[in-house]
């Protein structure tokens, strides 16, 4: 019988802090938990911002986050949990990318910060401290990180480009005053 190293506490703790936080976030979306608007509202929000349908991108969105972040906060299906995390965490970035960076300012890096460390764990693996290690990493195996990811990765870029399409045309329909 081995300890645990501090590699398999250190996953540990990112596992529970970033998979809290994405679950709570996702939560706030599918329930109006912690402050959150439910599904009604944070559709609405979605179709203001070029995701359509709102109802179906909040539900999609709620789903990978409070799937995604339970999962990795339990260490189960590493792979999977992080890259829809991920994927999510992409999808809230591009609406913020024009804002800047910095989260101040409205801006990207607290979507970008989650979604690198969901990245990062669905790499990794979720150490020794996890229901993927108790159950021989049935869930976990090497040839699911790259699957996963790159399943992500498409649907992300889908998802995205159709809402930059949207947010172009509706663009095109306004017009800029002449004269300010």
């Amino acid at each position: 019988m081995t300890c645990y190293d501090r590699r398999d506490l250190g996953l540990l703790l990112l596992r529970l802090g970033t998979g809290g936080v994405l679950a709570a976030h996702g939560a706030q979306k599918l329930f109006g938990w912690f402050g959150g608007h439910g599904l009604e509202g944070t559709g609405q929000f979605m179709e203001s911002v070029g995701y359509a349908p709102g109802r179906a991108s909040a539900t999609a969105a709620g789903l990978a986050e409070t799937g995604g972040g339970a999962l990795l906060a339990l260490g189960l299906a590493t792979p999977a949990a992080g890259a829809a995390a991920a994927g999510a965490m992409a999808g809230a970035a591009a609406i913020l990318v024009p804002n800047g960076f910095f989260a101040q300012e409205g801006g990207y890096e607290y979507a970008a910060s989650l979604g690198l460390a969901a990245a990062g764990l669905a790499v990794t693996g979720p150490g020794r401290l996890s229901l993927d290690h108790a159950l021989g990493h049935l869930f976990d195996r090497g040839w699911m990180v790259p699957a996963a990811l790159a399943t992500a990765a498409a649907a992300a870029t889908v998802v995205v480009g159709a809402r930059a399409k949207r947010v172009r045309a509706q663009r095109e329909g306004e017009q800029e005053s002449l004269f300010e």
